[in-house]
Protein backbone atom coordinates (compact mmCIF):
# COMPACT_ATOMS: atom_id res chain seq x y z
CA UNK A 1 0.00 0.00 0.00
CA UNK A 2 2.69 2.41 1.04
CA UNK A 3 4.75 1.62 -2.05
CA UNK A 4 1.76 2.36 -4.25
CA UNK A 5 0.85 5.61 -2.43
CA UNK A 6 4.27 7.15 -2.69
CA UNK A 7 4.62 6.77 -6.42
CA UNK A 8 1.08 8.07 -6.91
CA UNK A 9 1.82 11.14 -5.01
CA UNK A 10 4.97 11.56 -7.02
CA UNK A 11 2.97 11.09 -10.15
CA UNK A 12 0.44 13.71 -9.04
CA UNK A 13 3.16 16.17 -8.23
CA UNK A 14 4.72 15.55 -11.57
CA UNK A 15 1.40 16.19 -13.25
CA UNK A 16 0.98 19.54 -11.48
CA UNK A 17 4.40 20.87 -12.52
CA UNK A 18 3.40 21.81 -16.10
CA UNK A 19 0.33 23.59 -14.83
CA UNK A 20 2.40 25.63 -12.43
CA UNK A 21 4.85 26.46 -15.20
CA UNK A 22 1.99 27.43 -17.45
CA UNK A 23 0.63 29.65 -14.72
CA UNK A 24 4.02 31.30 -14.32
CA UNK A 25 4.28 31.83 -18.10
CA UNK A 26 0.80 33.32 -18.26
CA UNK A 27 1.58 35.74 -15.46
CA UNK A 28 4.76 36.91 -17.17
CA UNK A 29 3.00 37.28 -20.49
CA UNK A 30 0.20 39.12 -18.81
CA UNK A 31 2.62 41.47 -17.20
CA UNK A 32 4.32 42.06 -20.55
CA UNK A 33 1.00 42.61 -22.25
CA UNK A 34 -0.10 44.84 -19.44
CA UNK A 35 3.17 46.78 -19.65
CA UNK A 36 2.80 47.07 -23.44
CA UNK A 37 -0.79 48.16 -22.95
CA UNK A 38 0.27 50.81 -20.48
CA UNK A 39 3.01 51.97 -22.85
CA UNK A 40 0.53 52.12 -25.69
CA UNK A 41 -1.91 54.03 -23.51
CA UNK A 42 0.86 56.47 -22.60
CA UNK A 43 1.83 56.84 -26.25
CA UNK A 44 -1.83 57.34 -27.13
CA UNK A 45 -2.14 60.01 -24.45
CA UNK A 46 0.99 61.68 -25.69
CA UNK A 47 -0.25 61.51 -29.27
CA UNK A 48 -3.61 62.92 -28.23
CA UNK A 49 -1.83 65.77 -26.45
CA UNK A 50 0.31 66.33 -29.53
CA UNK A 51 -2.78 66.26 -31.75
CA UNK A 52 -4.42 68.83 -29.45
CA UNK A 53 -1.30 70.98 -29.65
CA UNK A 54 -1.17 70.63 -33.43
CA UNK A 55 -4.87 71.46 -33.74
CA UNK A 56 -4.39 74.51 -31.51
CA UNK A 57 -1.35 75.48 -33.56
CA UNK A 58 -3.31 74.94 -36.77
CA UNK A 59 -6.14 77.15 -35.50
CA UNK A 60 -3.60 79.80 -34.51
CA UNK A 61 -1.95 79.55 -37.92
CA UNK A 62 -5.35 79.77 -39.59
CA UNK A 63 -6.15 82.94 -37.63
CA UNK A 64 -2.74 84.37 -38.52
CA UNK A 65 -3.33 83.43 -42.15
CA UNK A 66 -6.65 85.28 -42.16
CA UNK A 67 -4.99 88.25 -40.47
CA UNK A 68 -2.14 88.19 -43.00
CA UNK A 69 -4.62 88.04 -45.87
CA UNK A 70 -6.46 91.07 -44.42
CA UNK A 71 -3.17 92.90 -43.98
CA UNK A 72 -2.14 92.04 -47.54
CA UNK A 73 -5.46 93.37 -48.85
CA UNK A 74 -5.02 96.55 -46.80
CA UNK A 75 -1.48 96.93 -48.16
CA UNK A 76 -2.72 96.28 -51.70
CA UNK A 77 -5.37 98.99 -51.34
CA UNK A 78 -2.79 101.36 -49.81
CA UNK A 79 -0.41 100.59 -52.69
CA UNK A 80 -3.16 101.25 -55.23
CA UNK A 81 -4.00 104.53 -53.47
CA UNK A 82 -0.31 105.52 -53.52
CA UNK A 83 -0.16 104.67 -57.23
CA UNK A 84 -3.15 106.94 -57.83
CA UNK A 85 -1.53 109.68 -55.74
CA UNK A 86 1.72 109.33 -57.67
CA UNK A 87 -0.16 109.48 -60.97
CA UNK A 88 -2.06 112.55 -59.78
CA UNK A 89 1.12 114.22 -58.57
CA UNK A 90 2.85 113.52 -61.88
CA UNK A 91 -0.10 115.00 -63.75
CA UNK A 92 -0.09 118.03 -61.43
CA UNK A 93 3.67 118.39 -61.91
CA UNK A 94 3.28 118.25 -65.68
CA UNK A 95 0.46 120.81 -65.52
CA UNK A 96 2.50 123.09 -63.27
CA UNK A 97 5.47 122.71 -65.59
CA UNK A 98 3.32 123.64 -68.57
CA UNK A 99 1.80 126.54 -66.62
CA UNK A 100 5.28 127.70 -65.59
CA UNK A 101 6.45 127.60 -69.19
CA UNK A 102 3.39 129.58 -70.28
CA UNK A 103 3.96 132.05 -67.45
CA UNK A 104 7.63 132.43 -68.33
CA UNK A 105 6.69 133.00 -71.97
CA UNK A 106 4.11 135.61 -70.87
CA UNK A 107 6.69 137.34 -68.67
CA UNK A 108 9.21 137.34 -71.52
CA UNK A 109 6.58 138.81 -73.84
CA UNK A 110 5.66 141.36 -71.16
CA UNK A 111 9.29 142.40 -70.73
CA UNK A 112 9.58 142.78 -74.49
CA UNK A 113 6.39 144.90 -74.52
CA UNK A 114 7.75 147.12 -71.76
CA UNK A 115 11.00 147.61 -73.64
CA UNK A 116 9.13 148.34 -76.87
CA UNK A 117 6.84 150.82 -75.10
CA UNK A 118 9.78 152.55 -73.48
CA UNK A 119 11.42 152.89 -76.86
CA UNK A 120 8.16 154.13 -78.41
CA UNK A 121 7.65 156.64 -75.60
CA UNK A 122 11.18 158.00 -75.86
CA UNK A 123 10.91 158.11 -79.66
CA UNK A 124 7.61 160.03 -79.55
CA UNK A 125 8.97 162.49 -77.02
CA UNK A 126 11.97 163.11 -79.27
CA UNK A 127 9.92 163.27 -82.49
CA UNK A 128 7.29 165.61 -81.02
CA UNK A 129 9.64 167.65 -78.87
CA UNK A 130 8.43 171.04 -80.07
CA UNK A 131 4.72 170.18 -79.71
CA UNK A 132 5.37 168.71 -76.24
CA UNK A 133 7.33 171.81 -75.26
CA UNK A 134 4.45 174.13 -76.27
CA UNK A 135 1.85 171.98 -74.47
CA UNK A 136 0.00 171.00 -77.66
CA UNK A 137 0.76 167.35 -77.01
CA UNK A 138 1.08 165.47 -73.73
CA UNK A 139 2.61 161.97 -73.67
CA UNK A 140 2.05 159.70 -70.65
CA UNK A 141 3.41 156.27 -69.88
CA UNK A 142 0.63 154.10 -68.46
CA UNK A 143 0.89 150.89 -66.46
CA UNK A 144 0.26 148.77 -69.55
CA UNK A 145 0.60 151.23 -72.41
CA UNK A 146 0.92 154.89 -73.14
CA UNK A 147 -1.34 157.79 -74.08
CA UNK A 148 -1.02 160.86 -76.28
CA UNK A 149 -3.26 163.82 -75.56
CA UNK A 150 -3.43 166.11 -78.62
CA UNK A 151 -5.28 169.43 -78.53
CA UNK A 152 -7.78 170.15 -81.30
CA UNK A 153 -5.69 173.06 -82.57
CA UNK A 154 -2.75 170.84 -83.50
CA UNK A 155 -4.94 168.57 -85.66
CA UNK A 156 -8.08 170.41 -86.85
CA UNK A 157 -9.33 173.86 -87.70
CA UNK A 158 -12.11 175.13 -85.44
CA UNK A 159 -15.41 173.36 -86.15
CA UNK A 160 -13.81 171.08 -88.75
CA UNK A 161 -13.28 167.32 -88.85
CA UNK A 162 -10.66 167.52 -91.62
CA UNK A 163 -7.03 167.09 -90.57
CA UNK A 164 -4.88 170.15 -91.26
CA UNK A 165 -1.31 170.01 -92.55
CA UNK A 166 0.22 170.32 -89.07
CA UNK A 167 -2.02 167.49 -87.85
CA UNK A 168 -0.97 165.23 -90.72
CA UNK A 169 2.69 165.93 -90.01
CA UNK A 170 2.23 165.04 -86.33
CA UNK A 171 0.27 161.87 -87.10
CA UNK A 172 2.90 160.67 -89.59
CA UNK A 173 5.46 160.71 -86.77
CA UNK A 174 3.00 158.94 -84.48
CA UNK A 175 2.25 156.27 -87.11
CA UNK A 176 5.96 155.49 -87.54
CA UNK A 177 6.29 154.85 -83.81
CA UNK A 178 3.06 152.83 -83.57
CA UNK A 179 4.48 150.35 -86.09
CA UNK A 180 7.11 149.39 -83.50
CA UNK A 181 4.60 147.89 -81.04
CA UNK A 182 1.77 145.35 -81.39
CA UNK A 183 -0.66 147.19 -79.10
CA UNK A 184 -4.25 148.09 -79.87
CA UNK A 185 -4.69 151.77 -80.67
CA UNK A 186 -7.82 153.48 -79.38
CA UNK A 187 -8.53 157.01 -80.64
CA UNK A 188 -11.00 158.96 -78.52
CA UNK A 189 -12.65 162.16 -79.63
CA UNK A 190 -13.61 164.84 -77.06
CA UNK A 191 -15.23 168.29 -77.35
CA UNK A 192 -16.19 171.11 -75.06
CA UNK A 193 -19.80 171.63 -73.95
CA UNK A 194 -20.65 174.43 -76.41
CA UNK A 195 -23.51 173.25 -78.71
CA UNK A 196 -22.90 173.21 -82.43
CA UNK A 197 -24.71 176.00 -84.27
CA UNK A 198 -25.26 177.36 -87.76
CA UNK A 199 -24.34 175.49 -90.92
CA UNK A 200 -22.02 173.19 -88.98
CA UNK A 201 -25.06 171.71 -87.15
CA UNK A 202 -26.40 170.35 -90.46
CA UNK A 203 -23.38 168.11 -90.74
CA UNK A 204 -22.83 167.43 -87.03
CA UNK A 205 -26.11 167.46 -85.09
CA UNK A 206 -24.27 167.26 -81.75
CA UNK A 207 -20.80 167.16 -80.22
CA UNK A 208 -20.92 163.36 -80.35
CA UNK A 209 -20.95 163.37 -84.13
CA UNK A 210 -18.20 166.01 -84.31
CA UNK A 211 -15.96 164.13 -81.83
CA UNK A 212 -16.68 160.85 -83.60
CA UNK A 213 -15.83 162.28 -87.02
CA UNK A 214 -12.52 163.63 -85.72
CA UNK A 215 -11.59 160.30 -84.05
CA UNK A 216 -12.54 158.41 -87.22
CA UNK A 217 -10.44 160.81 -89.31
CA UNK A 218 -7.38 160.09 -87.16
CA UNK A 219 -7.99 156.32 -87.32
CA UNK A 220 -8.39 156.45 -91.10
CA UNK A 221 -5.15 158.40 -91.46
CA UNK A 222 -3.25 155.85 -89.31
CA UNK A 223 -4.70 152.95 -91.35
CA UNK A 224 -3.56 154.68 -94.54
CA UNK A 225 -0.06 154.84 -93.04
CA UNK A 226 0.28 151.06 -92.61
CA UNK A 227 -1.18 150.59 -89.12
CA UNK A 228 -3.17 147.34 -89.16
CA UNK A 229 -6.90 148.30 -89.10
CA UNK A 230 -7.54 145.39 -86.71
CA UNK A 231 -5.52 147.28 -84.11
CA UNK A 232 -7.53 150.49 -84.51
CA UNK A 233 -10.65 151.63 -82.66
CA UNK A 234 -12.32 155.05 -82.73
CA UNK A 235 -14.54 156.24 -79.88
CA UNK A 236 -16.61 159.40 -79.39
CA UNK A 237 -17.05 160.80 -75.90
CA UNK A 238 -18.42 164.13 -77.08
CA UNK A 239 -18.52 166.64 -74.24
CA UNK A 240 -19.02 164.05 -71.48
CA UNK A 241 -15.46 163.45 -70.25
CA UNK A 242 -14.01 166.92 -69.69
CA UNK A 243 -10.59 167.32 -68.09
CA UNK A 244 -11.16 170.98 -67.21
CA UNK A 245 -14.16 173.23 -66.43
CA UNK A 246 -16.05 174.40 -69.52
CA UNK A 247 -16.79 177.84 -68.08
CA UNK A 248 -13.50 179.38 -69.25
CA UNK A 249 -11.91 179.59 -72.73
CA UNK A 250 -8.80 177.86 -71.40
CA UNK A 251 -10.82 174.99 -69.98
CA UNK A 252 -12.83 174.55 -73.16
CA UNK A 253 -9.61 174.51 -75.19
CA UNK A 254 -8.24 171.65 -73.04
CA UNK A 255 -11.46 169.67 -73.42
CA UNK A 256 -11.33 169.86 -77.23
CA UNK A 257 -8.83 167.08 -77.73
CA UNK A 258 -7.95 163.73 -79.30
CA UNK A 259 -6.57 160.97 -77.07
CA UNK A 260 -4.54 158.17 -78.65
CA UNK A 261 -4.11 155.27 -76.20
CA UNK A 262 -1.97 152.18 -76.70
CA UNK A 263 -3.34 149.13 -74.89
CA UNK A 264 -1.86 145.59 -74.75
CA UNK A 265 -3.18 143.11 -77.28
CA UNK A 266 -5.12 140.34 -75.55
CA UNK A 267 -5.06 136.83 -77.07
CA UNK A 268 -8.32 135.86 -78.72
CA UNK A 269 -10.01 132.64 -77.53
CA UNK A 270 -9.60 129.67 -79.88
CA UNK A 271 -12.44 129.36 -82.39
CA UNK A 272 -13.29 126.76 -85.00
CA UNK A 273 -14.14 129.48 -87.51
CA UNK A 274 -11.74 132.45 -87.62
CA UNK A 275 -13.44 135.85 -87.52
CA UNK A 276 -13.69 137.76 -90.77
CA UNK A 277 -11.23 140.61 -91.15
CA UNK A 278 -13.03 143.94 -90.70
CA UNK A 279 -13.36 146.04 -93.80
CA UNK A 280 -12.81 149.29 -91.89
CA UNK A 281 -11.74 150.46 -88.44
CA UNK A 282 -14.37 150.14 -85.73
CA UNK A 283 -16.19 153.25 -84.56
CA UNK A 284 -17.97 153.47 -81.21
CA UNK A 285 -19.95 156.24 -79.58
CA UNK A 286 -19.75 156.52 -75.79
CA UNK A 287 -22.01 158.78 -73.76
Amino acid sequence: MKRCDTPSRRCASAALLPLAFAACVSRGTYREVESARDALALDKHRLEERVELLEASNESLGAERVQLIDEMETLREAHAALDRDVTGLRAAKAELSDSLQVREAELAARRLEVEQLRGTYEGLVADLESEVATGQIEIQQLREGLQLNLTQDVLFASGSAELNDAGRSVLRKVALRLKEVPHHVEVRGHTDSVPIRGALAARFPSNWELAGARASGVVRFLAEHKIDPERLISVSHGEYEPIAPNDTPEGRQKNRRIEITLEPSRPEPASATPPAKPAAPETRTAP
